[in-house]
């Protein structure tokens, strides 16, 4: 039988957040400089307010060029408030089934309505190619000769827990 494997254990911690009434450039500026496509906005206490993204962003420019509305502003002025979020003790394949109903590529994952994390589908993948290759019942498919060798070399470098 295979392990479940929750969300808490493939999320990444530590992710670069915006707050609500940080300039709009300075938050388009933080995001290619940390080559990311979006970003949650927390409050001091760390609540998540939002999610701030590239799609968003472009919203600044087209304001300006086809509404002739002045760049600028914030980025509360920009977010998306509705987030749909995830709780860090869901399994995996509650987020994938989220992933593949959805356009997004993130998921903030939230506890107690504070931001503890954030799960992507790449997240994802990696769990689930974990799980098929810890497997007791061995397919052809999924036999090792099939991974490409970039997927084995990031897998060897994740840290294993017995």
């Amino acid at each position: 039988m295979s392990k479940v494997i929750l969300v808490r254990e493939v999320m990444a911690t530590g992710l670069l957040t915006l707050r609500a009434d940080l300039p709009i450039f300075q938050a388009i500026m933080l995001l290619l400089k940390n080559r990311v496509s979006g970003a949650p906005v927390v409050d001091d206490q760390g609540k998540l307010l939002g999610i701030l993204s590239e799609k968003d962003c472009l919203n600044v420019f087209a304001n300006e060029a086809f509404f002739s509305i002045n760049a600028g502003g914030q980025v509360g002025d920009y977010m998306s408030r509705e987030v749909l979020t995830i709780d860090p003790d869901d399994d995996v394949f509650k987020a994938a089934e989220i992933f593949m109903n959805n356009s997004f590529r993130r998921l903030p994952v939230v506890e107690d309505g504070n931001l503890v994390g954030q799960l992507s589908r790449r997240d994802i993948l990696m769990a689930s190619l974990k799980l098929v290759q810890e497997s007791p019942k061995k397919k052809e498919w999924t036999d090792a000769r099939y991974i490409p060798e970039e997927v084995k070399a990031v897998l060897a470098d994740r840290p294993h827990e017995e």
